[in-house]
């Protein structure tokens, strides 16, 4: 009987602390999204990688208007509708179109561009607003 009641109540406490956590992450904010998917000249080149994936977490760590992140890379395609050709995938939310676009021009995100335009070939852009 008393390991019932231990084993209750540490998955109490389990439970607890999982519900707080997954509180503590931010929320997508559906107003709008910003997606964006990069084509690398080199895609294999971890020298490039690195440089890449650090100078957008600092960008990204240091933009005030940026609300949500998620930086992703391709998995291998396994059907035909899939598009696994980019290299990087970059989805941020804000809580505006207004937001979206002073995002464009704060400074953490200038200094991104600029450390990393000669690591791209091909950028495209997705912009949507939720309904």
């Amino acid at each position: 009987m008393k390991t019932r009641i231990i084993i209750l109540f540490l998955v109490g406490i389990v439970s607890s602390s999982c519900v707080q956590i997954k509180n503590d992450m931010k929320n997508f904010d559906d107003a709008f999204a910003h997606t964006v998917y990069f084509w690398f000249k080199n895609p294999d080149s971890e020298a490039d990688r690195d440089k890449f994936e650090a100078s957008l977490r600092k960008f990204l760590d240091n933009s005030q208007y940026a609300k949500t992140q998620y930086i992703g890379k391709p998995p291998k395609a396994v059907r035909d509708v899939v598009d696994d050709s980019f290299t990087y995938a970059l989805i941020v939310s804000f809580e505006s179109a207004e937001d979206q676009a002073a995002y464009q021009t704060e400074p953490p995100h200038l200094v991104f561009i600029e450390e990393c335009k000669d690591l791209w070939e091909k950028v495209i852009v997705y912009d949507s607003q939720g309904i």
